[in-house]
C-alpha cells in the first residue's frame, strides 16, 4: 500500500473496507479506490472465492464496467484497485430527487448503459447476482453508468448451467430465488414493497408491484411489464432487450466505434428472443442478474 495515499474510507463490509487513495505514481489526479480485505478473517473457502472475484474483474473490460486496474497481496491482506466512479452510486442520485421522476431520456440513456455492461458479462458467461442501483455507479457528470461491485459473482462452468445458490438483496430477489428454485440470469428492481421480507417475497412471486408512471411512453412502459413477468422464460433476453429500436438508437452514443463493432457483431450472433417454454442459457442471458 505504500504507493498509495489514502484520501478517505468509502464503504466497510464484513471482511474488508474501500478506501479512496491517490496513487503517488499515477498520472492525472490518481484517484481510485483500493478494496482491502482481511483473509485472516476468512474461511478457506471465502479466501477462494475473493481470489475467484479478482479473476473475474481481471476479465471485466468494457466502457460499462468499472474498471479493474491491479491486485496484490501483503501478509493476510488481498488488495484489489478498481476505478473510481466520482459521481456516486445510483442509489444516491436517486435520493437526491426526493421523489422527482427522471426524464425518459435520462432513463433510457443509463438503462442502455447497464444493459451493454450486464450483456459483456453475460456473453463471458458470468452472472452478477447483486444488480441493485448501489452497484451501478456514475462517472462523467452523472452520463455514464457502469456496473460494479462483482463480489457475489458467479462463472458459470458451461452454458447450461445454473446457479442455485439464494444471494442478492431481497427487495432485487426474482421469483424464482425466493421460490428456492434454480435460476440462470434474473432479479427484479425496485418496484417491489413490502412491510416484511415475507410480504415481500409474496408481492414478487405473484408479480405485484406499483404502476409505472404514465408519464413514460408505452415502449418503456411495455418493456418493464415484460421483465416483470413471474416466469423467468417470459422475460425477454438482455440482447433483444438491446435490440428494440427505441434503444438499439441509443447504443451509438455510449460506445466507442471499435468497441461498438464488437458489440454489434456479438449480437448478430444471438439467437431471436426465446420463445415461451424454451430453455434459457447464459449464451441468452436475461435482464438483470
Amino acid at each position: 500500500m505504500n504507493s498509495y495515499e489514502i484520501v478517505r474510507q468509502i464503504g466497510e463490509g464484513a471482511f474488508g473496507k474501500a478506501f479512496l487513495v491517490r496513487d503517488k505514481h499515477g498520472g492525472g489526479d490518481g484517484r481510485c479506490v483500493v478494496k482491502h480485505i482481511n483473509l485472516a478473517k476468512m474461511s478457506a473457502r471465502e479466501r477462494e472465492a475473493s481470489r475467484k472475484e479478482v479473476m473475474l474483474l481481471s476479465k471485466m473490460k468494457h466502457p460499462n464496467i468499472v474498471a479493474f486496474f491491479r491486485s496484490f497481496q501483503e501478509k493476510n491482506s488481498l488488495y484489489i484497485v478498481m476505478e473510481y466512479c466520482d459521481g456516486g452510486d445510483l442509489m444516491k442520485r436517486i435520493n437526491m430527487q426526493r421523489g422527482v421522476p427522471f426524464t425518459e431520456e435520462q432513463v433510457l440513456d443509463w438503462f442502455v448503459q447497464i444493459c451493454l455492461g450486464l450483456k459483456h458479462i453475460h456473453d463471458r458467461k458470468i452472472l452478477h447476482r447483486d444488480i441493485k442501483t448501489q452497484n451501478i455507479f456514475l462517472t462523467s457528470g452523472g452520463m455514464k453508468a457502469k456496473l460494479g461491485d462483482f463480489g457475489i459473482a458467479r462463472m458459470l462452468n458451461n452454458t447450461m448451467e445454473l446457479a442455485r445458490t439464494c444471494v442478492g438483496t431481497p427487495y432485487y430477489l426474482s421469483p424464482e430465488i425466493c421460490e428456492s428454485r434454480p435460476y440462470n440470469n434474473k432479479t427484479c428492481v425496485h418496484e417491489f414493497e413490502g412491510s416484511s421480507l415475507r410480504q415481500l417475497v409474496g408481492k414478487i412471486c405473484r408479480g405485484r408491484y406499483n404502476p409505472v408512471s404514465s408519464c413514460y411512453s408505452y415502449d418503456l412502459r411495455l418493456l418493464l411489464t415484460q421483465l416483470f413477468k413471474v416466469s423467468p422464460r417470459d422475460r425477454p433476453s438482455v440482447s433483444s432487450v438491446l435490440k428494440r429500436p427505441f434503444l438499439e438508437k441509443r447504443i451509438s452514443r455510449h460506445l466507442e466505434p471499435q468497441v461498438r463493432s464488437s458489440h454489434t457483431e456479438s449480437l448478430n450472433k444471438q439467437s431471436c428472443p426465446t420463445r415461451p417454454g424454451a430453455a434459457h442459457t447464459p449464451g441468452n442471458m436475461e435482464h438483470t442478474t
